[in-house]
């Protein structure tokens, strides 16, 4: 196997991501809720990473198009989700990431925030990754829990046609009914794509369940992320909630404001290792 490790770094706007240096934190609410919400849990996690070294960036959706129930919670929309994603870009200085679901958001999204997202299971649509791509951005491209991790590297190239700067990111592979698993390998695989590598430990404990909700495993978090960053990463994404199980969007599976201090000083100490 052949892989590839063709960039040295990569700007999230005012954050820069190098190869071998701190791994950057990619953390916030699942989906926005409100703007004075959004403001706090920002400059709460930023202060956390800006004492532990840790770069940072601000993510939440603006809307979250693929909840399992019609009555499932799913963001405040384009407009006003973007007009807090803009607040929180300004007011607490830190760079903002957000999810675009279709081609004709891409270009409406890219004048706002500094990294867009190509949800998991869009990550091979073409034209979404083609429109992300000519923003001249960087984009996350979540991994497809059906997707053979070496694969990243043709969604990777599509972005990067387009003028985009790609990054992928680990989310765990379906497992038989209702749970995730997490192969370790598919981080070394994904270096295929040449670009940097992200963890999600928040996303990868999910437990897609019947009953018109998703489930999660919130204690696998901190194990999962302590391996992936045994293995090597460049990037950790997590999300986070002032108070997990009043969370419109997955409670169980989101680490409160504590957890996740506890969480960076142990990711601290393991990448001084």
């Amino acid at each position: 196997m052949r892989l590839t490790s063709s960039w040295q770094t990569l700007d999230l706007g005012s954050v820069t991501v190098e190869q071998g240096q701190a791994p950057v934190i990619i953390a916030g609410l699942c989906v926005l809720e409100d703007l004075d919400q959004a403001l706090a849990l920002a400059e709460r996690l930023r202060d956390i990473c800006n004492r532990r070294s840790l770069p940072y960036v601000f993510k939440a959706s603006f809307d979250k198009a693929n909840r399992t129930s019609l009555d499932s919670y799913r963001g405040p929309g384009l407009d006003s989700g973007l007009d807090i994603l803009a607040k929180v870009r300004e007011r607490i200085g830190v760079p903002v990431l957000t999810d675009v679901h279709v081609p004709q958001q891409a270009q409406v999204v890219g004048q706002v925030v500094d990294v867009l997202q190509v949800p998991a299971f869009l990550c091979r649509q073409t034209d979404l990754l083609l429109a992300c791509g000519r923003t001249h951005k960087p984009v996350n491209i979540k991994k497809g829990q059906f997707m053979v991790p070496s694969d990243m590297k043709y969604a990777a190239q599509k972005v990067r046609s387009a003028g985009g700067l790609p990054l992928v990111t680990e989310r765990g592979s379906s497992f038989g009914h209702g749970d995730l698993v997490v192969d370790m390998r598919s981080l070394v695989w994904m270096r295929q794509a040449g670009c940097p590598v992200v963890f999600d430990g928040t996303h990868s404990v999910q437990q897609p369940g019947a009953g018109g909700f998703t489930g999660g495993l919130r204690d696998m978090i901190t194990p999962l992320v302590r391996a992936a960053l045994a293995v090597g990463v460049d990037g950790l994404y997590l999300e986070v909630h002032g108070d997990p199980d009043a969370a419109l969007c997955d409670g169980p599976n989101c680490l409160g404001v504590e957890q996740f201090d506890s969480l960076m000083a142990q990711v601290q100490r393991l990448w001084a290792v």
